[in-house]
């Protein structure tokens, strides 16, 4: 039985379709990641899981109870902020309880779930600081302490991370995703950032201007993308996509002599390649080295398709190929890369949509390179 369900539910202000026709199940015990831009509705939609934002349109269920016209206080959720919105008059012990004590929690229970929360997070040394005494880290403690302690089946975090360096986001996330499988929280969780996303969910939901563009397991969503929008978004650097165009022996990447991606000549077509998959050699596409990055454990070479110079690169030809170590290759050096034929993933160009129907053709007759 889902724990949260959403039903057809939009926000509109105005003209500004901020949420349009969003559905969606969490299961209990899950944790669904709502990843996308700035903008794409994501923080919206949470807020109005919250109670934060009246729905301008359809309905929002909590543990199968139609909240959709309830106050926050009546939802049984807790959530996280992005700002932490720690009160710094108060001790560590009283913005854990704060919320507790407005509910008229009886002390003892306030203090006996404070002492389980507190040695749950390794907060009991902290106690009695302050929030300007503490780190980033430990702030971001604090903040989901107050959300435990509530103790309610599900648990809302608005991008909470976003306020930390690279190599502390790693370590809270780790914590965050142990603690809620250790407490069998229902969690909804906000990010822009992919790794977060990819590591932490059971399922992602990706947004675009207020839709839904994808639900699925992050490992799902990377190999096999559902719209150009999810395969510029999800992989570092994302799935490179290159216009094809009928040539002499079927359908060719545009401005090349192949190789041929499929037998037929279609027009309004992409083909999308990862970086990984892609490796250089004696055949394939020919190309041109635009730059290098060297990044230790591997390299990003940024080519061009064709035999365009580095001047007359635009965006739709140049395509990513990452290399392990280090790849000796200089700016203007000509080559070729080659991917197998189960790596290639089609698009079409107008609507952006998935095409397995041809997929299947072009997995089937392409020689592998």
């Amino acid at each position: 039985m889902p724990t949260i369900a959403l039903e057809h539910v939009s926000k509109h202000w105005g003209a500004t379709r901020a949420v349009d026709d969003v559905s969606f199940t969490v299961a209990s015990g899950g944790l669904v990641v709502l990843l996308g831009p700035s903008g794409c509705g994501k923080s919206t939609t949470l807020r109005l899981i919250a109670g934060l934002e009246r729905v301008t349109a359809g309905r929002i269920l909590v543990a199968d109870r139609d909240v959709t016209d309830l106050g926050p206080a009546r939802r049984h959720v807790s959530m996280v902020f992005q700002s932490y919105a720690l009160f710094p008059h108060l001790s560590v012990a009283e913005n854990i309880v704060f919320g507790l004590k407005v509910r008229r929690v009886p002390r003892a229970e306030r203090q006996a779930r404070l002492g389980r929360v507190a040695d749950l997070l390794g907060l009991g040394p902290l106690l009695q600081r302050k929030p300007a005494q503490l780190s980033g880290g430990q702030q971001q403690r604090v903040a989901l302490a107050r959300a435990i302690v509530a103790e309610t089946p599900v648990c809302l975090m608005d991008e909470p991370l976003s306020n930390l360096d690279a190599q502390l986001r790693q370590e809270v996330r780790r914590e965050i995703r142990a603690l809620q499988r250790k407490l069998g929280v229902t969690m909804v969780y906000v990010t822009h950032d992919q790794a977060e996303a990819m590591s932490m969910a059971d399922r992602v939901i990706l947004m675009r201007e207020g839709r839904i563009e994808q639900d699925a397991p992050p490992a799902e969503m990377y190999a096999r993308p559902a719209t150009t929008a999810v395969a510029r978004f999800i992989g570092t650097p994302p799935m490179n996509l290159l216009p094809l165009a009928p040539g002499a022996r079927g359908t060719v990447v545009a401005g090349t002599d192949g190789p041929v991606v499929l037998p037929a000549p279609i027009e309004g077509l992409l083909v999308g390649l990862r970086p990984e998959d892609l490796r250089f050699g004696p055949r394939g596409l020919a190309a041109r080295v635009l730059s290098v990055e060297y990044l230790g454990a591997d390299s990003i070479v940024v080519c061009a398709a064709g035999d365009s110079g580095y001047a007359e690169a635009s965006a739709a030809t140049t395509f990513a190929v990452r290399q392990p170590g280090s790849a000796p290759l200089a700016p203007g050096a000509a080559v070729r890369v080659a991917w197998a034929p189960e790596a290639m993933h089609l698009f079409e160009a107008a609507s952006g949509r998935r095409r397995d129907d041809l997929l299947a053709e072009a997995r089937r007759t392409a020689t592998p390179a």
